[in-house]
């Protein structure tokens, strides 16, 4: 299929006003739900099921993209997606009951599940590898431009205005792209008539699912409850019959011979280690600030801005530099900016200013710029085009259980050294507080899972050692002499 250079720009613009709309719907609960557990009267491990269950359908939905899309359009599944992320906001907006939100959150990660994955095969498709880096970038500024101002719009509505407006504010935005994707957006590759192994969707859904469900959960109910517990075996012992499956099918629903290609599998275990840090550092660092040092949800989002627009407005560039350097400098130069920032908050208190929580932060986000959208174009970059779909969805896959993963154990290295300062200050002050304690334990038990976070970065750093330095420059070179030749 012959497609112009200006149809690729419109159909990027409006695949990546979708993406925006998709993340930014998926983000701006996290600060919210403190506020929503007071205005439908629920838990905090009930409210928590807004974040949770949408993950959990993402999770499940994602192995089964590299399907839907060699079975449908790019127009159908864009489209389809933008209708499950409106209609879920819809019911969301006019949700009178905790049970109506909840509905309405799992129907827009129905759309939410699709559109990424959908994205990167695109690019895969309509780009030659020496110039996905730079296309990568654009694209990583609306991913990450969302969550970047995801916490303090939420934190601003919250406080200042009626929480439905989490809802009402993204209906227009979504119709609009609706109305561009019927007029603009063209397909892109052809379709096949692939058939869906069903006993793969029931093994994939109930494995990923059980796995998040456990990990999701563990946080909250502690790793010795039996429903953790027991989620957590039969999801990998179903998870396990799930690969064996692929393995030994000749149409896998997700195809893992993209492990064999070694720059894959290693950016893939760099992905789990920075996912989980990323995710981890986005509820951990909320926690400090509201738990620990009293400031508001607002405040509190305020500070992640600064750093994160840096870190959008960096990403183009860091395709760029991708595209001329190659992975391997890139990811080296982002874990040093990302270890810097760790250790710089391994011995937080109470007197740490506001003003150099904000300066670690832009210095993580910095670091976080030179990884997050180089490793999936460099992962992706390895595998040959028919695999492309696949990568795609393995990366997603992989990044839903890190996010998983990486919240539940740092969210149980918090607890358990919360719990033990807790004892600690309690016997060397008799006279302290209830809040006083609770916020004492909130800032060490803080400190403690950084230095969790710390270990995980410099794991990152010696796997980045084992990649290559730039496999792509030798394909150019080589495609420079025969056209010479020729």
């Amino acid at each position: 299929m012959d497609i112009t250079e200006r149809n690729k720009k419109v159909l990027l613009i409006v695949l990546i006003a979708g993406c925006f709309l998709s993340t930014l719907n998926q983000t701006l609960l996290n600060v919210a739900l403190s506020g929503l557990m007071e205005v439908f009267d629920v838990a905090a491990a009930t409210v928590q099921w807004l974040s949770t269950g949408f993950m959990l359908v993402n999770g499940v939905l994602v192995p089964i993209t590299a399907f839907l899309m060699q079975r449908f359009t790019t127009r159908q599944l864009f489209i389809s997606s933008m209708f499950f992320l409106f209609i879920g906001s819809v019911l969301c907006a006019c949700a009178g009951n905790f049970g109506v939100l909840l509905t309405g959150r799992m129907i827009q990660a129905i759309g939410a599940g699709i559109i990424i994955p959908l994205m990167m095969t695109v690019i895969l498709y309509l780009y030659p590898s020496e110039k996905r880096g730079s296309i990568m970038g654009t694209i990583g500024f609306a991913i990450i431009f969302a969550p970047a101002i995801a916490p303090t719009l939420s934190g601003f509505i919250m406080e200042y205005v009626s929480w439905r407006w989490l809802f009402i504010g993204l209906i227009p935005f979504l119709l609009i792209v609706i109305v561009l994707a019927f007029k603009y957006l063209m397909n892109v590759a052809e379709t096949t008539k692939a058939k869906l192994d069903i006993t793969s969707v029931i093994l994939s859904t109930i494995g990923f699912g059980c796995i998040l469900f456990g990990f999701s959960s563990a946080g909250s109910k502690g790793w010795d409850d039996p429903v953790v517990i027991t989620a957590i075996i039969v999801g990998m012992i179903v998870s396990t019959l799930f690969c064996l499956r692929q393995m030994k099918s000749s149409d896998p629903l997700l195809n893992l011979t993209v492990f064999k290609y070694k720059v894959f599998t290693l950016t893939s275990f760099i992905n789990v280690l920075i996912t989980m840090i990323m995710y981890a550092d986005l509820i951990l660092l909320p926690i400090y600030l509201q738990n620990g040092r009293g400031f508001t949800a607002f405040e509190a989002g305020l500070l992640l801005l600064p750093g994160a627009v840096i870190n959008a407005f960096l990403s183009p560039a860091t395709g760029k530099m991708f595209d001329k350097y190659g992975a391997k400098p890139l990811f080296i130069t982002g874990l040093v900016f990302i270890i810097v920032a760790m250790w710089g908050v391994i011995d937080i208190s109470e007197s740490t200013t506001y003003i150099y929580i904000l300066i670690r932060t832009i210095i993580l986000r910095i670091g976080l710029s030179f990884i997050t959208m180089p490793l999936n174009t460099a992962g992706l970059n390895a595998l040959p085009r028919d695999l492309g779909s696949h990568g795609s969805a393995v990366n997603n896959t992989i990044r839903q259980l890190s996010g998983a993963i990486g919240t539940a154990v740092i969210i149980t290295v918090y607890t358990m050294q919360a719990t033990s300062h807790a004892s600690e200050l309690s016997m060397e002050n008799e006279n302290i507080t209830a809040i006083q304690l609770e916020a004492s334990a909130s800032i060490l038990s803080s400190s403690d899972a950084y230095v969790f976070m710390l270990a995980l970065s410099f794991v990152a750093l010696i796997i980045t050692c084992f990649m290559p330095k730039k496999p792509q420059s030798k394909k150019v070179k080589v495609n420079l002499k025969t056209k010479i030749v020729n």
